[in-house]
């Protein structure tokens, strides 16, 4: 069995797992520990160490795959969303890197969902042009051809009359407003009609903790597409950290 590991830094909780990358599952159980507050560079990197060691000898000696909620250029934090304004600029590789003592790969943690659905779930096999939403506090978006990742694509915050998609088409929005499935199809009926218009994707998978209630809102929309539910639901970020990691140092 080929082992990786995989840490998912959110704005609640940062959790790690190894995971099995043949099958695309966790090789042990997850550990869970809260995001510190304020949740800075040095305080995230010390949780995520205690994340690891948790492991021992599970946790392995290769790579480890780290997401953070932020477009990563090069290793590199531009900006931040759930996490302390101080990660922008910060050198994210460098700094696990130097934590864990053990080469590192940090991704978006959309990104890192995104691969994980085209390596082991929905989007397993699918050629062209694949769009992956998490919807969550926020949309966060993966674009993937031919199973190659775009990283960083942040279509969450596309405009839909004058307004960031994310106020009206984030699962939160929902929960806020108390709308009912049928309003809430609604907002995403636009959202991702304007995806298609711009993107033509072959593909569309709906990930976040609500894709667990899709038969609610999935069969409401019309799309070209087909667009069907994410698979690995909350491990998908633990797993496609895991499986980047091992994919980059290959």
């Amino acid at each position: 069995m080929s082992v990786g590991f995989g840490v998912d830094i959110g704005g609640s909780g940062v959790k790690g797992a190894p995971v099995d990358l043949g099958k695309g599952e966790f090789a042990e159980d997850r550990m869970r520990i809260e995001t510190p507050q304020p949740s800075t560079p040095p305080a995230v990197a010390k949780t995520v160490a205690h994340v690891v060691e948790h492991f021992g000898k599970h946790a392995g000696s290769g790579p480890v795959g780290i997401t953070v909620p932020a477009v990563v250029k090069a290793g590199v934090v531009r900006t931040a969303a759930n996490i302390d304004s101080s990660w922008i600029g910060a050198d994210a590789d460098t700094l696990f890197r130097n934590a864990l003592r053990r080469e590192v790969h940090v991704v978006n943690d959309a990104d890192a969902a995104g691969v994980a659905e085209s390596r082991y779930g929905a989007a397993r096999g699918s050629t062209g042009l694949v769009f992956v939403a998490t919807l969550g506090t926020g949309i966060g978006s993966a674009l993937l051809h031919d199973g190659k990742l775009i990283p960083n694509s942040e279509l969450g915050h596309i405009e839909l009359d004058g307004k960031d998609a994310e106020l009206t088409a984030a699962a939160r929005n929902r929960e806020e407003k108390d709308l009912s499935w049928e309003e809430y199809a609604d907002a995403l009926q636009t959202y991702f009609a304007r995806i298609e218009d711009l993107l033509w994707p072959d593909l569309i998978v709906v990930g976040g903790g609500v894709s667990k209630r899709s038969e609610k809102f999935l069969p409401l929309l019309h799309l070209r597409a087909p667009i069907v539910a994410a698979q690995l639901h909350n491990s998908a970020g633990i797993v496609g950290a895991a499986v980047t990691a091992a994919e980059r140092s290959a």
